[in-house]
């Protein structure tokens, strides 16, 4: 009877570890590799549903590299993890514990070899003992030498300075001689008609200038607005000042006015193409408009001659600082506050160090 009850409790472990076998399986594709090397160790689990996959801890003497993606094939499981070993000797995968429908099962515990990698010292390539290694460079190293060469920096950019400005007040002030309105009105007209813009096709371009220059002439001669006033505004504001005689003129030179400025207005605006003898007659016009619109005579100004030119100077410009001045200003106020904030900082660490030796003696 006892015999019997031991064959089959053997027949039952053989059974159990059998349908274990079955289900779980673990093996890797090599057994020998060299320090450094990589080997693949493969889970096979013979069913798909209610699995835990455990992770592989307990490796000692080796390492997890990587954990490949669950594969499916045939309904069986298939996990897949890269291992590696960096010191050499004989190390044992432990039994790794799978749960199948709660029910644990273990796997085989697999033996891997890691070996070293030989080297042959007679070919190895010797190198000399290295010397030492200073410590790299800080800014402190150079603070001193930094501030010096600002500082003389600052000394020369002041004496350049001084000494371009100076120049520049020695220079001879320069005076521009400008043509009295109606002189320069005249030349402009007389340069006008050298161009010969409208013999060449190229009226709107002749009239544009032809009115500017008649603008020109009323808004320097008259103290009016004549180049930004439209048409009729220009037209209205001589009216008026006529009026008033504040200008002299008549109607018949405002309507010639009128009439010019209202057929440049056409040949700029609605591309009209005027005849040739018209062009001639608005030139004339443009003359007689300029003769007699002047301002009225008053005692102030009766000695003023319009046949005679009138050379007029211009007040002597002012000249701003160039380029160069106000770079090397910047540049100055820059290095005047670096000085300033570094003997702040220098004051203050001597008056720490004296205060700490004078605590240090009490």
């Amino acid at each position: 009877m006892k015999q019997n009850l031991l064959y089959i409790l053997f027949l039952f472990a053989v059974t159990i570890g059998y349908s274990q076998s079955q289900l779980v399986k673990a093996e890797i594709d090599t057994t020998n590799i060299r320090i450094g090397e990589q080997f693949q160790y493969k889970l096979t689990i013979n069913e798909t549903k209610n699995v835990i996959i455990p992770k592989l801890d307990n490796l000692k003497g080796l390492e997890v590299v990587d954990s490949l993606k669950l594969d499916t094939i045939n309904n069986k499981l298939i996990q897949k993890y890269v291992l590696t070993g960096f010191d050499s000797g004989a190390f044992y995968i432990p039994q790794q514990q799978v749960f199948i429908r709660n029910q644990a099962h273990l796997t085989d515990s697999l033996l891997v070899n890691v070996a070293t990698v030989a080297i042959d010292t007679t070919k190895v390539k010797k190198f000399p003992i290295k010397g030492i290694k200073g410590e790299p460079y800080q800014f402190d190293d150079y603070k001193e030498y930094l501030f010096w060469a600002i500082a003389i920096l600052l000394v020369v950019i002041t004496t350049l300075y001084f000494a371009l400005k100076r120049s520049e007040r020695g220079k001879s002030e320069t005076f521009v001689p400008k043509l009295a309105p109606y002189q320069e009105a005249l030349q402009n007209l007389k340069l006008l008609d050298e161009k010969l813009l409208w013999q060449n096709n190229k009226i709107k371009a002749y009239y544009s200038e032809l009115t500017e220059i008649i603008r020109n002439y009323i808004e320097r001669e008259l103290n009016i607005p004549a180049l930004e006033q439209t048409t009729n505004e220009l037209v209205d504001t001589l009216t008026d000042f006529s009026n008033i005689n504040t200008i002299t003129t008549d109607k018949e030179t405002i309507q010639k006015l009128e009439k010019l400025l209202s057929q440049s207005d056409l040949v700029k605006f609605a591309k009209s193409k005027p005849m040739a003898h018209d062009i001639e007659f608005d030139r004339k016009n443009a003359e007689v408009i300029i003769n007699n619109i002047k301002p009225a005579v008053t005692e102030e100004n009766t000695e003023t001659s319009y046949s005679k030119p009138v050379v007029i100077v211009e007040k002597p410009e002012i000249k701003q600082p160039n380029l160069i001045s106000k770079i090397l200003i910047i540049v100055a106020i820059i290095a005047i506050g670096i000085l300033i904030s570094y003997g702040i900082s220098k004051a203050k660490s001597m008056y720490n160090a004296t205060k700490q030796s004078v605590e240090n003696v009490q």
